[in-house]
């Protein structure tokens, strides 16, 4: 039986660990070809060897326009095509509206925000110049659905990114490229971003214990669980989904 994602290309941003590398790890077992792109070279490169020939490691800072021109260029010589982009990187900074600084709050923003605008503008390129029909997924976070009090940055940059799906997706839709967006909002899962914020008051395992009483299901969401979102979005099975939301949050937004 083929792949759900059988002879697509997929470039994702931050995939050296955590949510990228759960989706890198499925869009390959799915048939596709991964660009795997990170600032952590030695991790990426060694998931890259993990996955085989379907996988490439580039390194990508995701706020840098350079580094996205190169590399897209660079994945459409190699792989010939692309037509997935997961702009996944990013980042968090566990302090309220008082105690962040400026210089703080523009780095989660030039990371979790500008990053994925690049990413979208990049890839839309990457997917026109080669004819594909391509699907952009933007990994946002239930935090760009509700307020939290304790990172109001990383809260603002997520509402951004889904605003910004919205635009980038009727923009391709007015264009009539084929191209389609949408984001993923999942609320805690087992990463190592959420293994350094539950560690903030000292034991990680009580930290997350705190994070799943918060949640209706009663646990944090698994990596595969994200990457299974990833994979239906980046599939034809999500053809007429475009400028949505795919919310993982065990019931958190219905409370």
């Amino acid at each position: 039986m083929p792949g759900r994602v059988e002879g697509k290309v997929a470039l994702v941003t931050g995939g050296a660990s955590g949510l990228g590398a759960a989706s890198a790890r499925m869009l390959v077992r799915e048939g596709a070809r991964v660009a795997i792109t990170d600032i952590n070279e030695e991790q990426g490169q060694a998931l890259a060897k993990e996955l085989g020939e379907a996988a490439r490691f580039w390194r990508l800072d995701v706020t840098r326009e350079e580094d996205w021109k190169s590399v897209v260029d660079a994945v459409l010589a190699t792989f010939g095509r692309l037509d997935v982009v997961v702009n996944n990187a990013g980042i968090g900074i566990v302090k309220d509206v008082e105690s962040l600084s400026i210089e703080e709050w523009r780095r989660v923003h030039a990371v979790n925000l500008d990053g994925v605008f690049l990413g979208c503008k990049h890839g839309i390129r990457g997917m026109r110049q080669c004819g594909a029909r391509g699907s952009i997924i933007n990994m946002s976070s239930v935090a760009g659905l509700v307020g939290v009090a304790a990172f109001p940055a990383y809260s603002s940059s997520k509402g951004g990114v889904r605003l910004l799906t919205k635009s980038v997706a009727l923009h391709c839709a007015q264009k009539g490229y084929g191209i389609r967006c949408n984001s993923i909002h999942p609320v805690f899962v087992e990463t190592p971003m959420v293994e350094a914020l539950a560690s903030l008051s000292g034991s990680a395992t009580e930290g997350k214990a705190r994070m799943a009483k918060g949640i209706p299901i009663g646990r944090l969401g698994e990596p595969e669980e994200v990457a299974y979102a990833v994979v239906y979005l980046a599939s034809d099975e999500s053809r007429l989904m475009t400028g949505s939301e795919l919310v993982l949050d065990g019931g958190l937004t219905a409370m």
